[in-house]
């Protein structure tokens, strides 16, 4: 009897043991696939969540929806952790960010709360909240009849390789006005070959900007070009005077520097080679398919750039990259959130104040599908490894695949309109 009393206690206290490990075992196995589970999850809840947000309240048209890559988008729609602790504000593209869900920088000090402008999730974006993001570009901003003549001098000057020591090098050769504004080097050669430390910004919409060059060491376009000129590595001239008496051997140009500086008791002088390529500069703006969309065309955008819209906005991009120029308008910090490596000093190079270090302009994103290499040192090949290492150093964010795509299909409605 006591020898079947203890078989029931040992065969009872094995069965035990397989239940409650088998239970272990379950909770172990649910456990490791609770994280997954809570990201699939969240990712399903933030792509359905931008389906409705992306909503676009066209006047004549209704909502566009978004319901592919369901279960793949990734991170990048997470909601995004807030930067105002940070002296220089966020970027994206070399710019983005927003300082805690609210802005300031780039729009007169305005505050726009809850990450979209004033409307909280599932409220879409009109056309007026765009607008306190972006604006068109304008139809013009030099009286192009009034200074024909101007304007004609400094396209020429733009155009000519005398400009150079040897012969060879003009304003063109890195900003090729038949090539968006740039020669897709990411550093560009100078007379003699060698190249600079920095990569060549477009000339397309640059007079629009707060400053010229990347660390913004120019006030506008009429002083930055002159800047290459006397540049050794660049267009090699040793000094002013050597420029102003080489084009004054030029026969077209005394006749020209005559007539359009009429007023100058010398009107043959270096400052007014900039003035006249300044202003030709000026002439340079290449309106887009957004711009017509800002203006209400509704049909200016497809379903997908509507969504990469709404994606750049609510990541923060455009808290950096807005304006007419959609960037070109304030100085960030490369590496705001996650460091970035680079031995270039940036704006601190020019005014000595150690909160500059790293500190570029924010470029402008027109264009941009056309001006590969990208960053201050052109070292990014790719559009979509840009976007990716801005959401990273700038934001702290790990972007996908969909985000990447939607965003980058966005910036490709910046490019001009053929003519």
């Amino acid at each position: 009897m006591k020898l079947i009393l203890l078989l029931t206690f040992i065969l009872s206290f094995h069965a035990y043991a397989q239940e409650h490990g088998a239970h272990e075992k379950g909770t172990q196995t649910s456990s490791s696939h609770q994280h997954q589970i809570k990201n699939e999850s969240t990712d399903v809840a933030i792509e359905n969540e931008d389906s409705q947000e992306t909503t676009i309240l066209d006047s004549s048209s209704a909502a566009d929806s978004h319901t592919e890559d369901t279960a793949t988008e990734t991170a990048a729609e997470h909601t995004h952790t807030g930067c105002g602790q940070h002296d220089h504000g966020c970027e994206g593209m070399h710019g983005g960010g927003h300082a805690g869900h609210q802005e300031g920088a780039g729009h007169g000090g305005k505050m726009h709360k809850g990450g979209m402008h004033g409307g909280g999730h599932g409220h879409g974006l009109d056309r007026n909240t765009l607008k306190q993001y972006f604006e068109p570009l304008p139809k013009s901003i030099i009286d192009e009849q009034k200074n024909a003549a101007l304007i004609n001098l400094g396209k020429m000057l733009y155009l000519d390789p005398r400009l150079s020591v040897n012969n060879k090098i003009s304003c063109n050769s890195c900003h090729g006005l038949g090539n968006f504004g740039v020669d897709n080097e990411p550093t560009s050669p100078g007379h003699e070959g060698k190249r600079g430390n920095r990569n060549s910004p477009t000339t397309m919409n640059a007079a629009l900007h707060i400053a010229q060059f990347w660390d913004g060491r120019a006030r506008d376009v009429e002083e930055q070009a002159l800047g290459p000129i006397l540049n050794p590595v660049e267009m090699g001239m040793p000094d002013k005077g050597t420029v102003v008496k080489k084009l004054k051997e030029i026969d077209s140009y005394q006749k020209l520097f005559t007539e359009v500086f009429s007023d100058q008791k010398y009107p043959f002088n270096y400052n007014n080679i900039g003035e006249a390529i300044g202003a030709f500069e000026r002439t340079l703006l290449t309106p887009s398919r957004f711009d017509d969309y800002l203006n209400g065309d509704d049909e200016a955008l497809s379903k997908v750039e509507k969504r990469g819209l709404h994606k750049f906005i609510r990541i923060g991009c455009a808290t950096c990259h807005n304006g007419v120029a959609i960037g070109g308008n304030s100085f960030k910090k490369i590496g705001l959130i996650e460091p970035y490596e680079t031995p270039d000093f940036g704006r601190y190079e020019v005014t000595r104040i150690e909160n500059d270090k790293y500190v570029f302009k924010v470029p402008s994103l027109r264009n941009i599908t056309q001006t590969a290499p990208y960053f201050h040192d052109g070292s990014v090949i790719t559009l979509e490894e840009a976007i990716r290492l801005m959401a990273k150093h700038q934001l702290g964010r790990e972007v996908g695949h969909g985000f990447i795509r939607d965003v980058k299909a966005f910036l490709g409605s910046l490019k001009a309109k053929e003519p």
